[in-house]
């Protein structure tokens, strides 16, 4: 996994991912601290909200975000993110109300919204082979998980030795740290088509396609199955571990490091997976057991109460397993889905619709917590899971070739398509874009 490191555009730009996420967990802290000084006993309700408006802001403004950049230079658009990203970093120690909290993480997320799709949909273009861009999407996942694991210690050591506010500068320091390796890494250019394009296209272009495509509609179901997991674990394993269990803040971090833990062991064993099995196969697979598995913990909860210890660490790892293998190849979905000029639109629709699934499964999981207990909560977000996985099933076609035959008798017998391919009817490797706007559905 760690050769595609060799690569010297792509070790930068992993590189500034890194510092980022650093920064990124580091004012995940502050954060919390900072809401507490805010709200006293209420900042759990700020936190909440504040996590509402960061998935909002993702669902609504990276497909306005993606078009409105697709006319400047990735360079730019990624530098004056992080830029915005460290502005806001380093107002925040500074203010004494809430609802500042709100204005300011509002901005922050619109900058992520504009930074994240554009920054992974750069990748597969300095990494044309697949095998070396499966390396990269497992290097992702698995810097992800560390910086869940390690950030949150890094910053208990760092306030040993200073206030939280300076946990702020450490945010700021990591967003210029990436703005600065991106503006010393030379970029691929953009493709040129999108720039004859309206707005309004621009702006549709990224979900059109995603929605024509059979296996990224298969994509969509399995990260409601992925999100329907993720946020009972995150929203609550403090409320099973406090009170379920009555253990303390460190047996939290143990259990939330078990499921990082799982995630982590995907992540290194994918790519050599993916070189001999289908993505279609593995991710299917780990969303049955991640649905599977949330169903059989919920009605051991619902049976005997209290999971033993041990059990509950092994079935968080096991999640964490398997939510990995259903995200980790995605992006190999939608690099096979999509023109290089289309990239930044599809993966913008992928990181807006993925996220809508989480502004679902969040408010759910807490939500059904106070009304059906654990044990109950689980099972329906078990259910949903599940769901996704039907849904996957009849959406993503077993099979799924590249190369499709099709014919067009929508197009003149003269356009240039039907003349580089043989004519009306051929076979070659299908993608959603000007001439074919719906999938083949025979031939």
């Amino acid at each position: 996994m760690f050769a595609v490191l060799a690569h010297r555009v792509y070790a930068r730009l992993f590189a500034a991912q890194v510092v980022a996420l650093v920064g990124t967990g580091l004012m995940t802290v502050a954060l919390g601290l900072l809401a507490y000084d805010l709200a006293g006993d209420r900042a759990g309700a700020v936190l909440g909200t504040a996590l509402a408006i960061k998935m909002v802001a993702y669902v609504g403004l990276s497909p306005v975000a993606a078009a409105l950049a697709e006319r400047l230079p990735r360079k730019a658009v990624l530098i004056g993110a992080d830029l915005i990203r460290a502005a806001v970093a380093l107002a925040l120690p500074f203010i004494d109300a809430v609802w500042q909290v709100y204005a300011l993480i509002f901005v922050l997320q619109a900058a992520s919204a504009s930074f994240t799709p554009a920054f992974q949909a750069v990748i597969p273009d300095i990494l044309p082979e697949e095998r070396d861009y499966t390396r990269a999407l497992s290097l992702s996942r698995l810097a992800y998980d560390l910086e869940s694991l390690l950030s949150p210690a890094l910053a208990g050591v760092l306030l040993l030795v200073i206030s939280y506010q300076g946990l702020f500068a450490g945010t700021v320091l990591g967003f210029l740290g990436s703005a600065l390796l991106v503006a010393g890494t030379a970029l691929p250019a953009r493709a040129g088509a999108e720039a004859r394009r309206g707005f309004g296209d621009r702006l549709t272009r990224g979900v059109r396609i995603y929605l024509a495509t059979p296996r990224l509609r298969g994509l969509l179901a399995l990260n409601l199955t992925a999100a329907a997991a993720g946020a009972f674990v995150i929203v609550n394993t403090v409320v099973i571990v406090r009170a379920g269990y009555g253990l303390g803040e460190a047996e939290v971090a143990v259990a939330l490091a078990a499921f990082g833990g799982g995630s982590m062991l995907a992540a290194l064993a994918l790519p050599r997976l993916l070189d001999t099995l289908p993505d279609r196969g593995v991710m299917l697979a780990a969303a049955a057991g991640l649905a599977a598995l949330s169903l059989g913990l919920a009605a051991a909860m619902l049976g005997t109460g209290p999971l033993p210890w041990a059990v509950l660490l092994a079935g968080w790892a096991g999640m964490g397993l398997a939510y990995s293998a259903i995200l980790t190849p995605s992006g190999r979905l939608l690099r096979r889905s999509s023109h290089a000029e289309d990239r930044p639109a599809l993966f913008a629709a992928q990181f807006a619709l993925s996220h809508a699934c989480w502004l679902v499964t969040y408010p759910l999981a807490g939500w059904a917590g106070g009304l059906l207990g654990m044990g109950g909560t689980l099972l329906v977000l078990g259910g949903v899971g599940a769901g996704g996985v039907v849904a996957a099933l009849r959406l993503w076609p077993a099979g799924d070739p590249q190369e499709v035959a099709h014919d067009h008798p929508d197009l003149p017998g003269d356009h240039p398509h039907l003349r580089d391919h043989g004519g009306r009817r051929h076979r070659h490797v299908f993608v959603i874009d000007d001439e074919h706007r719906s999938w083949p559905t025979h031939g």
